[in-house]
């Protein structure tokens, strides 16, 4: 669940980073379900990601909160807390500062990650109960990007500068690795969201790098669609697991920057 989370907000270069849709007052809520082989589908987690005004370094930054949650109905079962944050220059529109908070069962997990642009650096930290810090220090291109920071990037996408079926590549921050984030545009779609209609969509297919302990199968593809007008705004993922899909879509959005010109009447 952590590692869709971490996709999903936890959701995300083409285009230059000031080209990103960052608007105070967003907020999208998303519901997560799971689904197997003889098991419907069944929703069991909740995503918030939602836009705020903040300071960093004593100026004005946008703070980006992603939150995911078990449901009450299956916390006896397993429990889950991860909240990540970054805060964003608003002149600059870089990325300062990324931090996540993970409470899942027993496991806790705390890290932050300082950019440092002029000497193209990130500098990392990462806690766990069970382990003492561990620090890093790894080199930086233009296309590398914690999970929340790259969520935001995607949906700067202009699809009309992609052919369908060429790979882009994107660099996923992860602690004390970067790890590769291929993409490609599968075309255009018309998307049905479950209690929120249908949507005209831009659809994507995604794989991540191989990672020890991703819930993603490794190598495997997993799918976004974004709505195919000026917000850009994912309204759902579907991917595959070990055993069974998870798939997170859109249940209720707030504060859009522009008109939701997608949403097919």
């Amino acid at each position: 669940m952590k590692r869709l989370l971490v996709i999903l907000v936890v959701l995300f270069a083409v285009t230059p980073l000031f080209a990103q849709v960052y608007n105070v007052g967003e907020r999208l809520d998303y519901r997560v379900a799971y689904k197997a082989k003889l098991i419907p589908n069944t929703e069991m987690a909740t995503v918030v990601v939602q836009t705020t005004l903040d300071t960093v370094k004593s100026k004005p930054a946008y703070r980006v909160m992603g939150l995911g949650k078990i449901l009450p109905a299956f916390r006896w079962f397993f429990n889950l807390e991860d909240r990540y944050d970054i805060l964003v220059d608003t002149l600059t529109m870089r990325t300062e500062r990324f931090e996540s908070n993970i409470k899942e069962g027993d496991y806790t997990f705390r890290s932050h990650y300082d950019y440092d642009w002029k000497a193209m650096k990130v500098h990392t930290w990462a806690q766990s109960r069970q382990r003492e810090p561990k620090t890093k220090t790894m080199q930086l291109t233009d296309k590398s990007m914690d999970p929340v920071s790259l969520y935001f990037n995607m949906r700067s996408i202009d699809a009309s500068t992609l052919n369908v079926g060429e790979q882009h590549n994107l660099e996923m921050v992860l602690e004390d690795t970067i790890k590769v984030l291929k993409f490609r545009l599968l075309g255009r779609e018309v998307k049905r969201v479950p209690k929120m209609g249908k949507f005209k969509t831009i659809r994507l297919a995604c794989t991540l790098g191989t990672s020890e302990g991703f819930s993603f199968t490794d190598g495997s593809e997993f799918f976004i669609w974004i709505t195919d007008d000026k917000n850009k705004f994912p309204i759902m993922l579907e991917s595959p697991i070990r055993i069974g899909s998870i798939r997170a879509y859109i249940s209720d959005f707030k504060g859009l920057k522009y008109p939701l010109d997608s949403k097919v009447k």
